[in-house]
């Protein structure tokens, strides 16, 4: 559903405006009849993974581990077994 004020209407009745946004609607503003401008809800930006963790763990969805088994980056520290699949690969 379009929702559309005059710029008088949206300057008397900006409070009504706002909820209307608030609540999830879309607004355009018109001049003399025709549209000038929109307002609407601020979409959130994207969570990063890390965002998203500290997230599920304050809601206490998520718990981590204390000791994960695996670094979270593999440089040039790479663990055992895999230090020595990868060099036998590149013998071949």
């Amino acid at each position: 559903m379009v929702i559309t004020y005059s710029t008088y209407e949206a300057k008397s009745k900006f409070s009504e405006v706002i909820r209307r946004v608030r609540e999830g609607d879309t607004v355009t503003v018109s001049y003399r009849g025709t549209p000038v401008a929109e307002i609407r809800p601020i979409q959130k930006a994207p969570q990063t993974i890390e965002e998203r963790m500290e997230e599920l763990e304050r809601q206490g969805a998520l718990t981590r581990a204390k000791n994960p088994r695996f670094p979270r980056k593999i440089g040039k520290h790479v663990p055992g077994a895999l230090q020595r699949f990868l060099e036998d690969r590149n013998r071949f």
